[in-house]
Parts: structure tokens; C-alpha cells; sequence
């Protein structure tokens, strides 16, 4: 059964929406919710399901709980790849909110839509990501990369939408993810429920891991509050700017 780890982003949309073209074989797709996106991801998803229910392609929405109030409470399942200032300097702190909050629901979804039989799970990944190309880890599951095959980038992702009259999404990511590039974090700071949420998180998860780590944590890769936090652009700042990759798991994009 052919399976679209739906990411809502770019590259998954580029794939389901060529599956409803009759380009690709997609049988379902399921978005893993952690139930902290920002509204724009919603509204998108909202709208490429009734692309795909048109189609013939059902949709899923799968959870395993409330990331934020999850980490908020400390629970190991919920960690996020926050940063923490110590002895040696700016350290990124483990990650297990992936797995957990992302990519376990997705493939129980698929279990359960299979049947028991072999699942190709489809994955967003472009040409010009392909070092992000891995083997699936469990036997009943097989990786495929549609775009990889097909050669296409990113940007031509960007322009098969384009001629389609398609919208281009954002990146999917959580609210206060410390991932975030600092475009993406520009795009959170545009939006003020989106902002406040994000500054508030921050502080509170700084009091919630301190406590356990005895060091203060940050979800900003400079180890300091967000909201201290110069986002100017360089160019604004009179520099080139470089951006950071950003999450880089098989189901974000």
C-alpha cells in the first residue's frame, strides 16, 4: 500500500497534489499532529483535503497528545532539541519529540490502513535534499522518494504548484520548534498569537528543564530568550544572510 507521510509543506503537497492529477499513486496520506502548527499549516490542510477528498484520496489526522502542555509538564517523550549553556558552551539537548509525536502515529495509522500488508511510505524529501534519504528501520515499511525519481528540487516543486495555480505553503514546523531558521522565526514574530505564544513557551520551558538540568535552556540556537533576540534579517543589518537547515526528518516536509 503506497502511504504519503504528509507534511504539508512543499514537497508533500507537490506529491499529493500530483497524485490528484493522476501523476502519482498515492492510496492515502496522513498528517501527524502535534497540535501546536501555526494557523497557516491548519488553513493549508483544511484546504488540500478537499483537494485530495476530491480526488479519491483520504486524508488522516493522527495524534499522540499536546506536544507543548506535553513538554511543559517535562515528559521524557516530549523533549525538544532546546538549547542549553554549560561549561563548554551553547549545547542542543537531545530530541524525542520526532519520533514520538511525528513519526510513531504515522506509521501506526499505516499499520492499521494496511491491513498487515507492505506499506511503501512515500516521503517529501527533493533532488536537493537527498542526503535526507534514509531506509525505513522496520520491516513492514519501505521508504520511497517520488521526487527523488522524478529529479525534481525544491524550487521545482515551487513551480509545478506555480503552473497548476496552486499556493505554495510554508514549512511545517511547531510553534516555538528550536529549529526554526531565522526566516521561519521572522514569519512566527509576524504573527502576533503565534509570537506571544512562542515567547511564552520559552519562558516557561526555561523554568520547567532548569529545574531538572540545572542550567538554563532556550529554545533559540543563540541561548538567550527569544524575545531578546535580534531577527533582523542580515540584510537588514547591512550583511549577507545564511539560514540554517531546519528539522530535517522524513515526515516534516
Amino acid at each position: 500500500m503506497r502511504i504519503l507521510s504528509l507534511g504539508a509543506g512543499v514537497q508533500s503537497t507537490t506529491i499529493l497534489l500530483m497524485a490528484c492529477a493522476g501523476e502519482e499513486h498515492v492510496e492515502a496520506a496522513i498528517f501527524a499532529d502535534t497540535g501546536w502548527e501555526p494557523h497557516w499549516v491548519y488553513e493549508h490542510l483544511d484546504w488540500l483535503e478537499d483537494q485530495a477528498r476530491a480526488a479519491g484520496i483520504p486524508v488522516y489526522r493522527v495524534s499522540d497528545g499536546d506536544l507543548r502542555a506535553d513538554a511543559l509538564a517535562n515528559k521524557t517523550q516530549s523533549w525538544m532539541p532546546v538549547y542549553s549553556v554549560g561549561p563548554d558552551g551553547l549545547e542542543k539537548l537531545k530530541r524525542q519529540c520526532t519520533r514520538n509525536y511525528k513519526i510513531r502515529p504515522i506509521r501506526r495509522k499505516a499499520r492499521e490502513l494496511s491491513g498487515g500488508k507492505p506499506i511503501q511510505q512515500l516521503v517529501g524529501i527533493s533532488l536537493d535534499e537527498w542526503e535526507r534519504m534514509r531506509d525505513s528501520d522496520v520491516k513492514y515499511i519501505t521508504n520511497v522518494y517520488p521526487l527523488i525519481e522524478k529529479r525534481m528540487t525544491r524550487m521545482d516543486c515551487v513551480a509545478w504548484l506555480t503552473s497548476h495555480g496552486y499556493p505554495i505553503p510554508r514549512k511545517s514546523s511547531c510553534i516555538a520548534c528550536p529549529l526554526r531558521t531565522a526566516r521561519e522565526w521572522r514569519e512566527i514574530q509576524a504573527d502576533e498569537a503565534s509570537w506571544a505564544d512562542a515567547v511564552d513557551f520559552d519562558e516557561k520551558i526555561r523554568r520547567v528543564r532548569s529545574r531538572t538540568r540545572h542550567q538554563e535552556v532556550f529554545v533559540h540556537r543563540d541561548g538567550v530568550p527569544l524575545a531578546t533576540v535580534d531577527l533582523r534579517s542580515e540584510q537588514e543589518r547591512g550583511q549577507l544572510e545564511f539560514d540554517f537547515d531546519g528539522c530535517g526528518v522524513l515526515c516534516a516536509a
